[in-house]
């Protein structure tokens, strides 16, 4: 392929269920892309989690398939966006993992996090690292790690043990084991990070028993990080020059952090979040983050994490027999079957299946489907689990709107779910706001470029604009938004069925 020297952007998006790379050219567009699917294992109830070694195999291998395809003599660098929250150990002499990585999703340190409630820490680490005491974090799942292996945590102490988020683990192997870094968005997804100073917070770190030493250097998300050494298909010296979470990444990728512009992420679960201009945050449903560092200055967020939307859609199809259709017949039947009846005759689903994210924070709760009639069939169900996304977006929205700094504009929304027409103006009505959808599937990726891109031709945001990518736009339609208020109240009455605990037993 004919290019110009150096001219193309390779794009890691390291997600949950595949490992992506895109090329991109000198003007943003999208020449090349490659997937590779990541498997997920529950050996466990409340357990997910993966192979470190598979993550690092499935990236490299897109990676250089991308790199193949534009020539690696025309490559600038490499960004990277990876899947959030997942924490990582590994043995510093050898690269071998302590453990499988567990993932954002798993909730085997549900009991530890309860033990830090009764000890009356969650207004310390909320006012510290902007985060609500929840296995989702990584800093629970880190002690886990050190405690599954024999004299983990003094091992970590000595410096023989690191431990971090995917996206040092990806830099440590993409560079030979000679950089050990993450960056600030990754950081503040820990529960370790003092989101006000943006280093490691000396309290958290003894709370968590995670010893300094075990944990990365701190970048900012747009810079060079290290370069490629070592590797199949991949020359050395190759620099990355970006790394950031991937809701965060997406959030870029929309608007760059315009105020107004809120960033909704439909996959396997959701992220919603909103660019504020401070790290003070009092609402106790949310989480307040770090965006990312832009080689200038800390970009701040409000986010709430959703566990299950796409996921709750694809438990769904397979309980109701669809997941045995091809991908293309099921995008198609999600479209028709919800459209093909009025309403879900009074069917809720809240998709607790491994218990309520953002507002509610409950690692207990389990999920319910009520409402059921003699006249519910596939249609009504498959609509509900479709509803429920809307409806846990809506819920983070309404939390959002306590912060001083928030406003909303637009919901600018990316991922799988959203090709789904009907979704998306489900939402619009509900929300009773323009719903704006990236015609570009893979916005992480992009958003993760063009942090590269600032820190190879350094320069103003403004001047990044002319890449961002084209969204067609869902605009509500306010009466029936004024009618599905009821629907979401009922909602509201369906999640706290969920919340009910049983007595416990004599």
């Amino acid at each position: 392929m004919c290019a110009a020297k150096k001219e193309f952007i390779i794009a890691l998006d390291e997600g949950t269920t595949n490992a992506k790379a895109i090329a991109l050219d000198a003007q943003g567009n999208v020449v090349a892309k490659f997937s590779q699917p990541l498997a997920i294992q529950t050996p466990r109830d409340g357990w997910v989690e993966q192979s470190g070694e598979a993550l690092i195999d499935a990236s490299i291998s897109v990676i250089a398939k991308a790199m193949n395809h534009v020539g690696a003599e025309n490559v600038a660098a490499l960004a990277i966006s990876n899947q959030r929250e997942t924490a990582i150990g590994w043995y510093r002499q050898t690269g071998r993992p302590l453990n499988s990585a567990i993932t954002w999703q798993c909730t085997r340190s549900a009991a530890y996090c309860e033990e830090l409630r009764h000890e009356n820490k969650e207004q310390l680490i909320k006012s510290t690292t902007g985060l609500p005491i929840a296995p989702l974090f990584s800093a629970s799942k880190m002690r886990w790690l050190l405690e599954s292996v024999t004299d983990g945590p003094q091992l970590a102490a000595q410096g023989q043990i690191c431990l971090g988020t995917i996206d040092s683990w990806l830099l440590w192997n993409l560079t030979a084991g000679e950089t050990f870094c993450c960056d600030y968005s990754n950081a503040a997804r820990t529960q370790l990070l003092n989101l006000h100073s943006g280093e490691w917070d000396e309290a958290m770190l003894a709370l968590f028993h995670i010893p300094r030493v075990a944990l990365p250097e701190i970048k900012p998300s747009s810079g060079l990080f290290g370069h490629t050494r070592g590797l199949d298909g991949i020359p050395d010296g190759i620099p990355v020059m970006s790394m950031v979470g991937d809701s965060h990444a997406a959030l870029f990728g929309h608007a760059l952090g315009e105020m107004g512009c809120v960033k909704a992420t439909y996959g396997t679960g959701s992220s919603v979040m909103a660019p504020v201009k401070s790290a003070q945050c009092d609402i106790d449903a949310l989480a307040t983050t770090i965006a990312w560092h832009d080689g200038n200055s800390i970009i701040y967020g409000l986010e709430g994490n959703i566990p299950h939307t796409g996921d709750a859609v694809a438990w769904m199809a397979d309980s109701t027999g669809l997941s045995e259709l091809s991908d293309a017949e099921l995008a198609n039947e999600l479209n028709t079957l919800p459209a093909s009846v009025d309403s879900t005759l009074g069917v809720y689903f809240v998709p607790a299946l491994t218990g309520l994210g953002a507002p509610w924070w409950d690692d207990s709760a389990r999920g319910v489907i009520c409402g059921l009639s003699r006249g519910v069939k596939r249609a009504h169900l498959i609509r509900a689990a479709l509803e429920s996304i809307t409806y846990q977006i809506a819920d983070v929205v309404v939390a959002m709107q306590q912060h001083d700094d928030f406003k909303l504009t637009a919901l600018m929304v990316d991922g799988g779910p959203t090709k789904n027409d009907w979704l998306m103006q489900y939402q619009a009505d509900l929300l009773g706001y323009p719903v704006m959808r990236s015609d570009v599937p893979e916005l992480s990726a992009i958003g993760a470029a063009l942090l590269a891109r600032k820190a190879l031709y350094p320069g103003s945001l403004t001047d990044l604009k002319a890449f961002l990518t084209v969204h067609s736009t869902f605009k509500p339609d306010m009466d029936r938004h004024h009618r599905l208020q009821k629907r979401w109240q009922e909602w509201r009455h369906a999640v706290n069925r969920t919340l009910w605990k049983p007595a416990p037993s004599a």
